[in-house]
């Protein structure tokens, strides 16, 4: 009961403002309530405040002891939702696909059925001696990846 009513009040809150989006929800032993969000736009100490305030002060202290995190989705975070490989068309991701393949590209498409993965290589030339670059391109469907992360630049 205590979950589907947290649940109720993160999805109201959400509902509000819809250009946050949730990463993970889960209420461990103790009711230690933790909610992890994201947004198209990132996500700013005030947008967890606005989460925190809409659960917490909906909720009875008298009724039920709990203590409440809501974080953002770090940089180094696995994605989980197709939201956030749309909310990073244009950066660099490395990704861990089926049949152990793995790419560190540039993201140019994401849509409903998966996402399209740009870069550069050096190849040999087909005729003489020497290398080339060219441009490569993979289209991979959500299914066939197993984990997907920003590559963070220093």
């Amino acid at each position: 009961m205590f979950k589907e009513t947290v649940k109720e009040l993160l999805d109201k809150s959400l509902e509000e403002r819809k250009d946050l989006f949730l990463i993970d929800f889960d209420i461990l032993e103790g009711n230690s309530i933790r909610v992890v969000i994201d947004g198209d736009n990132g996500v700013l100490v005030k947008d967890c405040m606005y989460i925190s305030r809409a659960i917490e002060h909906n909720l009875d202290r008298e009724e039920h002891d709990f203590s409440l995190e809501v974080s953002s989705a770090g940089a180094t975070t696995p994605f989980n939702t197709n939201r956030q490989y749309k909310k990073n068309i244009g950066r660099i991701v490395n990704i861990k696909a089926v049949g152990n393949r793995t790419f560190e590209a540039k993201l140019v498409l994401a849509d409903d059925e998966g996402i399209t993965l740009e870069w550069k290589t050096r190849e040999p030339k087909p005729i003489g001696k020497g290398k080339i670059t060219v441009q490569k391109e993979v289209k991979l469907s959500y299914n066939d990846i197993i984990e997907a992360k920003v590559k963070i630049k220093f």
